[in-house]
């Protein structure tokens, strides 16, 4: 039982729309957690369910744009999809697909025969995308990539391998970043293509089964030739859309992990106040309480800076750093929040037919995916010791 209010929002637009994604997990998606905790995962039959639900409820294609056939939701309203959504343990970070097609900025950006050939069949169903960044020995420092694309007349020749694709193994597609060219300081330039994964050259597999229970795959790359038509805008401006896309998947990380401390805050306060131990209940004792109050401050302060970098994306301002700061202080201290909330509930906790195990799990993988938090705050330290020279 969730015991917290949902958070204020000076747009009254956004507490109506929180409270209705609520209801929707409350009365959809939590019901539906006994049997994914069962199943590990969520079955076929319960994702075709979900994605009618959705549907119907008004939930389809939000975070595609209007003139694409979506609803154009802002990335502050997307936060509170993200929030109220992660407060379930039914749907993992990776998949979310039963509100939709996966498009993000870098597809929406299409035009023409490239919007046509690609972009079209994704948003018809007809065909899968994964984004195809990171490398065995490039993730979270994206200027150590070795995927190469050589220009050879109208095609570029791709050779290099991708790793930890998430979705690769069940994509007909993929977005590809490959340095292009090096400028005059040593600096990599990487390009975005459109790679049908088809091709001869290519070879995809799955290879890790990660703790969250998907499976991420590799893609090897050997001369994979492509027309260079099937580039995304300009040569060396990938790491541009790249960063775009990453930005986006850091603030959904961090509105995620707002979902997810909401609900083991509420179902731990649920618990201690019926657990009783030495003669009186958990929810008496003074450090349980602090605990408590603690995990309920982290939670406001991560839900203001998660919105305030949303809103300032929707604004056109420039937000990798707030974006740094907002999944930094959400995944790490959420983390932190959700380990002694499965603390407290003692070996209930450590069940795996507990929500909880599943939200630590999740914040456990947050604290690296989109950006490891040493990398973040190496590279926070080094802004703030320039602005500051």
């Amino acid at each position: 039982m969730d015991v917290l209010p949902a958070p204020f929002h000076r747009a009254p637009e956004l507490n109506e729309f929180r409270d209705s994604v609520r209801r929707f997990v409350d009365t959809v998606l939590i019901p539906l957690e006994f049997d994914v905790l069962h199943d590990h995962g969520l079955n076929e039959q319960n994702r075709e369910l979900l994605r009618e639900r959705s549907r119907q409820a008004g939930w389809w294609m939000m975070d595609i744009p209007e003139a694409l056939g979506g609803q154009g939701l802002s990335l502050e309203a997307m936060s509170v999809f993200w929030e109220e959504v992660s407060r379930s343990c039914v749907l993992t970070a990776r998949d979310h697909d039963v509100f939709g097609p996966r498009v993000g900025p870098i597809l929406s950006s299409l035009t023409g025969e490239l919007k046509a050939h690609y972009l079209d069949p994704v948003l018809a169903g007809e065909k899968k995308t994964c984004f195809a960044q990171t490398e065995p020995d490039a993730g979270s420092d994206p200027s150590s990539m070795r995927t190469r694309a050589i220009r050879d007349g109208q095609e570029y020749v791709l050779t290099g391998t991708k790793r930890f694709i998430g979705h690769a193994t069940e994509a007909d597609f993929a977005q590809v970043f490959a340095v292009t060219d090096v400028d005059d300081k040593g600096k990599q330039k990487i390009s975005c293509f459109l790679v049908d994964l088809n091709l001869s050259g290519v070879t995809v597999r799955g290879t890790d089964t990660m703790i969250m229970g998907d499976c991420l795959g590799e893609i090897h790359l050997d001369g994979v030739r492509i027309p260079a038509s099937q580039r995304v805008g300009e040569e060396g401006q990938g790491f541009r859309f790249a960063q775009h896309a990453i930005n986006q998947g850091r603030i959904r990380h961090a509105a995620q992990a707002c979902g997810a401390m909401e609900r083991c805050l509420g179902l731990t306060a649920d618990y201690v106040r019926q657990r009783r131990s030495f003669g009186q209940p958990l929810a008496e004792r003074q450090g349980v309480q602090w605990m408590l109050a603690e995990g309920y401050q982290t939670l406001q302060a991560a839900r203001l800076m998660t919105m305030d970098a949303a809103a300032k994306v929707d604004a056109g301002v420039s937000v990798q750093y707030e974006t740094f700061m907002a999944k930094l202080f959400a995944v790490e201290h959420g983390f932190t929040v959700i380990d002694q909330c499965l603390q407290l509930h003692g070996a209930t906790g450590l069940s795996t037919q507990s929500p909880l195990h599943r939200f630590w799990v999740e914040l456990r993988s947050f604290r690296i995916t989109e950006g490891a938090t040493e990398v973040l705050k190496t590279t926070l330290a080094r802004r703030l010791l320039a602005a500051y020279a």
